[in-house]
This record gives C-alpha cells, structure tokens and sequence, in this order.
C-alpha cells in the first residue's frame, strides 16, 4: 500500500511539472516575433512535452485501477478526467498561440516585401508553407487526443459524465488558467491524504513491533526467573 501511494504522489507530481512547462513554453510562443524557425522549434517543444504529460495521465489511471478502495480508485479517475480536460485546452491554447505568432510573423515578413527583393520574397513562401505544416501537425496531435478521449469515455463510466461536462467548458483560454489552481489545490489535498495514511500504516507496525518484543521479553523473564 505505501509503495502504492508512493507511486501516485510521484504521478502526480510530475503531470503538475509537465503542465506547467508545457503553459510556460506556450506563454514562450506568444512573444515569438522573430523567426518561423524558432516558433517550430518551440511548438515541437511544447508538443513533446505534452505528449510526456499525456503519458503520465496514462500512468496514473492505471494506478487508479489498481486501487483496493473504491474512493480512493474514484477519486484518482476523477482527477485523470480533471488532467485530460487541462491537456485538452493546453492543445487548443498551443493551436491558437501558434497561429497568431505565425500571423504575426508573416505580416512582418509582408511588410518587409515592400523593401526587399525576390530573396525576400522566397523567404515570405518557405514561411507559408512552415505555417500549414505546423497547423497541420497540431490539427493531427489533436485528433489523436480525441480518439485517446473517446476511448476514455467507452472505457470508464466515472470519467464519462466528467469529461462530458468539461467539454462544454472548453471555450476559452484564459478561464482555463483561472481554474487551473483549483485543479492543483484538488492535487495537493490527495498528496496530504496519502502521506497522512503512510504515516499511520508506519506507527501500526512500530506499535506491532514494541508489542512482539514485549511478549518475547516476558516469556523470556518468565523461563529464566
């Protein structure tokens, strides 16, 4: 059981750190003004690490599965469902920073045609065409986590009325980042919970030890006195 809760706390730390660096990396993709090289990078940045934190999401409902008390088992699904609704509009805010820096970027590159020549002008369509490859890798990286969501729903029926309220909600971006503290004061609370009952299964067995040699020592008393 403690290696159990061990495993969870870590889960669930490390989703925390790969949803923030993810938010971090995007917030890095909105300021981006100078290069469409440098905003593919950060994009497949912030791709890779959404995909790490998809996985961790994975691992954790697993541990959730292997849970001996339904409360326990239920309160982790429900937080997978909280944590694949964040991914969910971390995708969307990823599309959406990355389309505006690269209109961004394509409307300087226009204004500098004005003073450029046919160089420029060849840069401006490498640029286009960096655009509708990167759209189009996010479109499929969000394809992929809807059929990951679908099969989520058929699979488990607590995750279901959660993820379809949630998806209702998925409006805008910056109620996003408003909710986003609760989801991790939701985190913090299952943390504490564990730690508190791993330290009353390590008192059980100091008490349960104290006791053993107890008996040993008065049968001992009892036989030598």
């Amino acid at each position: 059981m403690a290696a159990e809760d061990f495993h969870v706390r870590l889960c669930l730390q490390e989703i925390v750190k790969f949803d923030l660096e993810a938010k971090a990396l995007i917030q890095d993709i909105r300021e981006c003004s100078e290069s469409m090289e440098l905003l593919e990078e950060l994009a497949a940045r912030t791709r890779e690490k959404l995909s790490q934190l998809k996985g961790k999401i994975e691992d954790l409902e697993k541990l959730g599965k292997e849970q001996d008390r339904l409360d326990d088992r239920d309160a982790i699904w429900k937080d997978v469902g909280n944590h694949r609704t964040r991914l969910s509009n971390t995708w969307i805010s990823l599309r959406n920073a990355s389309l505006a820096a690269q209109l961004a970027i394509d409307k300087q590159k226009k204004e500098e045609l004005l003073f450029g020549g046919s160089a420029v002008r060849k840069r401006a369509t490498r640029n286009k065409e960096t655009l509708v490859n990167s759209a189009s890798n996010i479109t499929e990286s969000l394809m992929s986590l809807n059929r990951t969501m679908s099969d989520q729903v058929q699979r488990s029926g607590v995750t279901m009325s959660t993820l379809v309220t949630s998806s209702h909600q998925i409006q805008d971006t910056h109620e996003e980042f408003k909710n986003m503290g609760g989801h991790i004061q939701s985190s913090r609370k299952l943390l504490t919970k564990y730690g508190r009952r791993q330290f009353t299964d390590k008192l059980l067995i100091f008490l349960a030890l104290v006791f053993f040699f107890s008996c040993v020592l008065y049968i001992m008393k009892k036989r030598l006195w």
